[in-house]
């Protein structure tokens, strides 16, 4: 964008002629060379920071670069809201627990295509980006593989220029820090957000109210006999916008992330009569919501906690799609459909299906069948892991106590689909297996049946994984599927990862090698186009570049493990790196007995041997969950191999291992 006349819509709520000259102030973006980036940093420094000219720090230099980024952002983000509105599109909605987004500052100014810009003008300033975007914290709004696909997509579906929003929870603090303390896991809380984060919006007139617990009560209204959900407790749920920009495009999407806030601030009575800890627990029940990412759940209490987040956050988000489809003028129910698709990213937005009714049912009057059809058309469903055990299952008594509305709704669905199955099978173990209420000493809803039965379409996220989703996660469905002439109800998505921020922000040598020989940067929105390397295959230049671009990687990951783990090592050996969410299923003991191994076959050669081998240093990376005690067990077991391996003077310039701590989105594009 530079500062040609922004694009007028023709949307409703446009200024009127009493607002003609604000209109016209507003009519231009703001310029984007190195001058006018210099003056709005300078502006933000004062005037929106406070800070003086003869004194201010890093931190404050990287919060105003961001505001004069943000400023950016919120034109090309309300451009890119009212070009929707007026196009009447179709528009995408992902549900997930969890965003793993990594520092927004570099990926914004790459995608906007404003890098030289920001480049010259800071520089000009005495100032290098690369130390900028080191004072941005990770968003601690993730954790693994699941997140780090959201923000992928939110990625790319901005720059597909797709009118697709996220959903989520603006978590306060991370899972935690991870620190390790004579080779132990050490939890620290992830206060992420102390510091503020200047691209985020606050939006507080969007607001939403969220209920738990209560009663459910019978009542005739026009003749007809309606459910109303009264009574419990009453959260506000808020919302902070985050600008998603795509690259060579002027779309910028929006992630849309919850804080729960209380539905009254504090109990002035109580706090007057000197009971000032009850005055403020409503309030800090509330925020208890949004406080942690994925809280310890060995327990009941954390259990329990978890169940409210994920219904938070889904009737928030619902909601207000909802109330964007309703404001389309002359609107229809049936066209639902058509304007609105939800994914649900994994188990955890699942109550979606049942939520989704209550909305429809409960609130917009519209009658079971109805409602029930455009449920199932608006609604998919991503499925992460074919483990049947990994799968959400809420006992029924939890869920009958904080949300007793949509017990009922389940159990009304569930009815229903046990009728279909009755007339197509008759009795018989089919039914027990693909009832949605599963039956034992504790009953519990098994939220991947309620996914799958209420959503259009159902995917894996690898060809092989929906395979095994066919044949052993769900096979049952799957029956039914081919059955009911449905079979490409279970479809395969393979994930992928954006070349933006993993070419072209993590290893900028490589992405100006590729966009060198191919000629362009079209590569980073297609990657078919990467097969035109494969002309300069025996080119002696691009070998040289190639090898000076891989040893200069290594120097920048050799740099960072001496910095922050004062850990040595040969940039000629091999370097083998796991990162994953630490698990007994996902090899990490597998991989360090195998470290084992290797040491000692070397401790066996003779000193001449041991030259001819390749030399080796393993990483391994990730976070235990912190009630997961097999698991802490395995990071215990790596760090003292290594503590052995790494002081053996007869194999360390051989082999060397670490574990690498608090693994996180900027270490990895390291």
């Amino acid at each position: 964008l530079d500062a040609s006349v922004r694009h007028k819509t023709h949307s409703s709520g446009g200024p009127d002629n009493h607002m003609e000259r604000l209109h016209q102030l507003m009519e231009t973006y703001e310029a984007n060379d190195p001058a006018s980036i210099q003056k709005s940093f300078a502006r933000h420094l004062e005037y929106s920071l406070a800070c003086t000219r003869f004194k201010f720090t890093m931190q404050d230099a990287y919060r105003a670069a961001g505001l004069v980024l943000r400023d950016r952002l919120l034109e090309s983000l309300n451009d890119t809201n009212a070009y929707y509105r007026e196009m009447d599109v179709k528009r995408g909605y992902y549900l997930s627990a969890e965003y793993l987004i990594g520092r927004h500052m570099q990926n914004a100014i790459a995608n906007l295509d404003l890098e030289q810009n920001f480049k010259d003008a800071f520089e000009d300033l005495g100032m290098k980006l690369e130390d900028l975007f080191a004072e941005e914290a990770d968003p601690a709004l993730g954790n693994g593989g699941l997140g780090r696909l959201a923000a992928c997509f939110l990625d790319s579906m901005a720059t597909l220029s797709l009118p697709c929003w996220g959903y989520g929870i603006r978590y306060s603090y991370g899972m935690f820090k991870q620190r390790i303390k004579d080779g132990c896991q050490m939890e620290e809380p992830d206060f992420w957000i102390g510091d503020g984060c200047p691209f985020e919006i606050p939006r507080p007139d969007v607001t939403y109210p969220v209920r738990f617990y209560g009663k459910v009560e019978e009542v005739h209204e026009n003749g007809q006999s309606v459910c109303r959900w009264v009574g419990g407790d009453i959260v506000q749920a808020m919302a902070y916008d985050n600008p998603i920009p795509g690259f060579d495009t002027y779309n910028t999407n929006n992630l849309r992330l919850w804080r729960a806030c209380p539905s009254k601030e504090f109990d002035l009575d109580a706090f007057s009569s000197a009971q000032f800890q009850d005055a403020i627990t409503q309030r800090r029940k509330a925020e208890d919501l949004s406080a942690v990412l994925y809280p310890n759940d060995a327990t009941y209490a954390g259990k329990e906690l978890r169940l409210r987040q994920q219904y938070f956050f889904v009737s928030a988000s619902l909601q207000d799609l909802l109330r964007e489809f309703i404001k389309r003028p002359n609107y229809k129910w049936e066209e639902l459909p058509d304007k609105v698709a939800v994914q649900m990213n994994d188990t955890h937005p699942t109550i979606a299906v049942a939520e989704m009714m209550r909305l429809l049912v409960d609130i917009q009057k519209l009658d079971w069948d109805k409602a029930w059809d455009l449920t199932r058309k608006c609604l998919n469903y991503t499925n992460h892991t074919v483990m049947p055990e990994a799968l959400e299952k809420w006992p029924v008594e939890m869920l009958e106590r904080m949300l007793p509305r949509h017990l009922q709704i389940i159990y009304h669905i569930n009815g229903h689909w046990i009728q279909k199955l009755l007339q197509r099978y008759g009795d018989g173990p089919i039914i027990a297996a693909l009832s949605i209420v599963e039956e034992g000493d504790v009953k519990k809803i098994r939220m991947g049946h309620l996914a799958v039965i209420g959503a259009n379409k159902v995917n894996g996220v690898a060809a092989i994984h929906t395979e095994i989703i066919k044949k052993e996660t769900f096979p049952e469905f799957y029956k039914w599927c081919c059955d009911n002439n449905e079979p490409n109800k279970i479809v395969n998505m393979t994930n992928g990862v954006t070349p933006r921020r993993w070419i072209h922000c993590a290893n900028p040598a490589l992405s100006e090698i590729f966009t060198k020989y191919l000629g362009s940067q079209e590569w980073l929105t297609d990657m078919n186009k990467l097969k035109a390397m494969l002309q300069y295959k025996e080119d002696p230049k691009l070998h040289e570049e190639w090898m000076a671009m891989k040893r200069g990687c290594k120097t920048k990951l050799a740099d960072w493990l001496k910095s922050t783990m004062d850990l040595e090592i040969d940039q000629d050996a091999l370097i083998d790196i796991q990162i994953k969410r630490i698990h007994e299923y996902k090899r990490q003991l597998l991989n360090i007995l195998f470290v084992i191994h290797r040491y000692l076959e070397l401790k066996k050669k003779s000193p001449g041997d041991r030259q001819s081998c390749q030399k080796r240093v393993v990483l391994i990376g990730g976070k235990a969950a912190s009630a997961y005690v097999n698991a802490k067990i395995i990071i215990k077991l790596i760090n003292n191999v290594a503590k052995v391996i790494n002081n053996d003077p007869d194999t360390k310039q051989y082999l060397k291992c670490a574990f690498v701590p608090n693994y996180c989105v900027s270490a990895a594009q390291v």
